[in-house]
Parts: structure tokens; C-alpha cells; sequence
């Protein structure tokens, strides 16, 4: 049973199709490509699935549960989490503190004021020291170069343990030695039994760390298998040409 799945998702802007009768299924201890040309869906996707954008039409289930609407703060409750583009830190406070944040579920107020047991400590050493972070613990957020705050930010993503994560562009801006440490971590999940889903331009990364991928196209599914297999059919080579 897949851990997550649409049927005929649609999503419709200014009455033009950004998502048109989308069905995937997404199953655990896999990782997931998602991929297509600028424009072909996958924010919107992974916008519906994260509870940010509600669909026009079409369903949403997990473990065979189809959900009503739902918001992006319920998506924490479904096992559901994400990194963005856009790096969405705490810049104001310490990378240290970003991280325990996630690891003891609390809110920013609680997170600083409040003790931390050891464990959490532990666990923020372990993942910071993984990616060459734990000498700038005590710097905030916001100090870091782009590709710091990226690993943070992928880093919280996975500290919350959650069942599914989508992570778009988890590779971009990242130092050529921290990309294998990523590719790590991606692995780390799959051998957990966790639905990886991995939105990333470079296809080469896709074929190297996806057993699955789906191609997006103006808002239509028009492709998936094993990524050997879908980056050879003609639609999908001309899909990228053509734009």
C-alpha cells in the first residue's frame, strides 16, 4: 500500500489547468523523483500535498485514508513534512537553536526558554557535526552562507522524523564535498521505510538516488517508471527541449 496518493488531483488558477487529473502513488522505503520543465506542476503538487494549496478536484490519501482538506500546520499530523527553494530558517536565533526546535517540537518562545534534555542535545551534535556545522552552532541562522542555511534547512527537515518529506532542490548551493553527505542522509531514509520525494533539476542526481520518478508536464503526468527507463522515452526528451 502506498504511504501516500492522489487520484485525478486538479488545480486550476485563473481557470488555466496548473494540475490536470494527477494520479501518483508514492510508496514507503522509496525515493521519488519528481521531475519536469519550469511550469509543468511540481510546486503546485507538492503545494496540495502539503496542505498550502487546496485542490479543485480529485483526492488525497495516506495509508488508504482519503483526507478531507486539510492545512499546512496539519501536515505535521499526517507525517508529512518539506523543505522550500527558498531556505525558510529561524535567522534571528542560533543554528543550534533551529535545530532543537524541531527536535523537541516546540514552539519558538518554549524552545529557548525552556530546558532541553540530553538526548536532544546529542542528536543536534550528531546531525550538525555530519554536515560541518556544529563549530558555527552558536552563530545565527541568518549568519550562514546560502548553501549552510540549505543544509540546516534540510537538516530540520529530517530531524522531525516525519514519514514523508519532500525535498525540493535539497542539493542546490551546496559544496561539491557536502553533496555525498546529502546523498547519505537521502539513503538514511529510504533504509528507515521513509517515502523520500526529491524535486531536483539535475537529472543525473535523479538516476543516481531515485528508484522511481514521475514527469510533469503543463500540468500532466506524462511519464513514470525507473528514471534509466523514463529519461530514454521521446515525450520526455522532448518535454525538456522543447522548453
Amino acid at each position: 500500500m502506498p504511504t501516500l496518493a492522489t487520484k485525478n488531483l486538479t488545480k486550476k488558477f485563473d481557470g488555466v489547468k496548473a494540475l490536470d487529473g494527477v494520479s501518483l502513488a508514492f510508496p514507503a522505503g522509496k525515493v521519488i523523483g519528481l521531475v519536469g520543465p519550469n511550469g509543468s506542476g511540481k510546486s503546485t503538487l507538492i503545494n496540495l500535498l502539503t496542505g498550502v494549496l487546496k485542490s479543485d478536484g480529485g483526492e488525497i490519501g495516506i495509508d488508504g485514508v482519503r483526507l478531507g482538506r486539510f492545512f499546512a500546520w496539519d501536515a505535521a499530523t499526517y507525517g508529512i513534512t518539506r523543505t522550500f527553494q527558498e531556505v525558510r530558517l529561524f535567522n534571528q536565533i542560533t543554528v543550534l537553536d533551529n535545530l532543537l526546535l524541531t527536535l523537541t517540537e516546540r514552539n519558538v518562545f518554549a524552545g529557548l526558554f525552556e530546558k532541553h534534555q540530553a538526548w536532544h542535545l546529542e542528536k543536534a551534535k550528531e546531525l550538525l557535526e555530519a554536515v560541518e556545522l556544529w563549530e558555527k552552532r552558536n552563530e545565527n541562522a541568518g549568519d550562514l552562507s546560502y548553501g549552510q542555511r540549505k543544509l540546516l534547512e534540510v537538516l530540520r527537515a529530517f530531524a522531525m522524523d516525519a514519514k514523508i518529506l519532500f525535498l525540493d532542490e535539497p542539493f542546490a548551493g551546496l559544496s561539491p564535498r557536502m553533496i555525498p553527505v546529502v546523498k547519505k542522509l537521502i539513503g538514511e531514509l529510504r533504509a528507515a521505510g521513509k517515502t523520500a520525494v526529491l524535486v531536483e533539476h539535475n537529472l543525473q542526481l535523479i538516476r543516481e538516488l531515485c528508484d522511481h520518478v514521475f514527469v510533469l508536464d503543463s500540468g500532466v503526468l506524462i511519464a513514470e517508471g525507473r528514471p534509466e527507463e523514463v529519461f530514454a522515452r521521446q515525450k520526455v526528451v522532448d518535454a525538456y527541449i522543447g522548453k
